[in-house]
C-alpha cells in the first residue's frame, strides 16, 4: 500500500472515529421512572424498546418505582428527572410546596374497575367493608374514591379506604379477606386465578368519561427551566410511543408481555383494547381533570392556594402540535 493510500485510510478512520464520538456525545443520559406494570404505562416502555428515546438523542435509564407518590419523592430528590406520575400525586405534593409540574398526559382518563369478593352482589353488600389501595394520593386512591362515588356511596364514611401497598400486597389482602375489594386496571381480572371475584363497577360504566390526568410526564419546575429541550425530546419519544401503541398491536402486546411479565392472552388483549381507545393523540393535560385534583388537594390543606397554571405547563405539547411534529408522527 502506498504512502498516499495509508494517509487516505488513516484519514477515513479518523473521521469515522470523530463521527462515532459525536454520535455518542449526542446521546444525552437521562433517568426516567414509571410506576406500574399495567398496560396504561406502555407508551413509556415502547419509547424505550422501539428506540424512540435513542432516536431523539436520549440514552434513557428506565426505573420501575411501584407508586406514583414514591416517584414524586424521587423527582424531588433528583434521583430521576422525568417521571410517569398521575396528576393526583402531583397536586397532593404541590399543595405542600413541592416544585413539580405536569408537562403532558398521554392518558387523560382513569381506566379502572372495582373488583370485589364474589359474595358482594350489591352496593349495600359493600357498605362498611374496606377497599384496598396502594397509598393515599395515588392513582389507585383516586380510582377507589371515584368508583365508590359512582355507586352512590361516600368514600371513608360508607366504605373505608385502606392503605395496603403494591399489587402483590393487595392481592394477598383480598385473598385472605382483609379487604373486600380493590380498584384495578382493565384486564387484571383475567389474572385473578383462584380468587373468586366479580366486577362491581367500572369507570367505563360512567355516562361521561372520567377526566383524570393519569399517565403523565412530570418533572420539577427547576429542571424544566434549565433543560427545556431535553424534556421536549422526552415528550417527542412518548408521542411516538403512543402512536406505535395505537397502530402496531402485535408488537405492542409483546412489549406489554415483557414489562408486565404476563403472557395471559386474555389480559393482553382486553387491556390493549381498552387502553388503545383512551390514549390521546395530543397529550395536553386535561383541564377538567386537573381542576378536580386541585380541589381535592386544597380540601386537605385549608388556606392553601393552587391554580392549573401552578402545576401544569402545556407549552411544550402546544409547540409540538403547532410545528407539525404530531401530525408527522401520525401521518396526517
Amino acid at each position: 500500500m502506498g504512502k498516499r493510500s495509508v494517509v487516505w485510510v488513516a484519514s477515513i478512520f479518523a473521521m469515522t472515529l470523530i463521527f462515532s464520538l459525536d454520535g455518542a456525545r449526542a446521546q444525552e443520559k437521562i433517568r426516567l421512572s414509571y410506576s406500574s406494570s399495567d398496560t396504561s404505562n406502555a407508551s413509556w416502555w415502547i419509547a424505550e424498546d422501539a428506540g424512540f428515546f435513542r432516536k431523539n438523542g436520549l440514552q434513557a435509564e428506565m426505573i420501575f418505582i411501584p407508586s406514583t407518590t414514591t416517584s414524586v419523592s424521587s423527582l424531588l430528590a433528583g434521583d430521576v428527572k422525568v417521571a410517569n406520575a398521575s396528576g393526583g400525586a402531583v397536586t397532593s405534593a404541590a399543595v405542600g410546596g413541592a416544585n413539580l409540574v405536569v408537562v403532558a398526559c398521554m392518558l387523560n382518563s382513569l381506566p379502572y374497575e372495582l373488583i370485589v369478593q364474589e359474595g358482594i352482589r350489591s352496593v349495600e353488600d359493600l357498605k362498611g367493608k374496606g377497599v384496598g389501595i396502594s397509598r393515599i394520593g395515588s392513582a389507585s386512591d383516586v380510582a377507589a374514591r371515584a368508583l365508590i362515588k359512582g355507586l352512590g356511596l361516600e368514600p371513608d364514611k360508607d366504605v373505608p379506604i385502606l392503605q395496603i401497598g403494591g399489587a402483590t400486597e393487595r392481592a394477598v389482602a383480598f385473598r385472605t379477606g382483609r379487604i373486600a375489594g380493590f380498584p384495578a386496571p382493565p384486564g387484571i381480572i383475567q389474572l385473578a386465578q383462584g380468587m373468586p371475584h366479580r366486577v362491581l363497577i367500572s369507570t367505563a360504566d360512567f355516562q361521561k368519561r372520567f377526566e383524570f390526568p393519569y399517565i403523565c410526564a412530570v418533572t420539577t419546575k427547576s429542571y424544566l427551566a434549565a433543560n427545556r429541550e431535553t424534556v421536549k425530546r422526552v415528550l417527542m419519544a412518548l408521542i411516538e410511543g403512543t402512536q406505535f401503541f395505537k397502530t402496531r398491536k402485535a408488537e405492542t402486546k409483546k412489549i406489554i408481555a415483557k414489562y408486565s411479565r404476563q403472557n395471559n392472552e386474555g389480559y393482553l388483549e382486553s387491556s390493549y383494547v381498552a387502553i388503545a381507545k383512551l390514549y390521546d393523540r395530543v397529550p395536553i393535560v386535561t383541564h377538567e381533570g386537573m381542576e378536580v385534583q386541585i380541589k381535592d388537594a386544597l380540601a386537605r390543606k385549608p388556606g392553601a392556594k393552587m391554580r392549573y397554571e401552578d402545576v401544569a405547563d402545556e407549552s411544550l405539547v402546544r409547540e409540538l402540535e403547532k410545528n407539525g411534529f404530531i401530525d408527522k408522527v401520525y401521518g396526517k
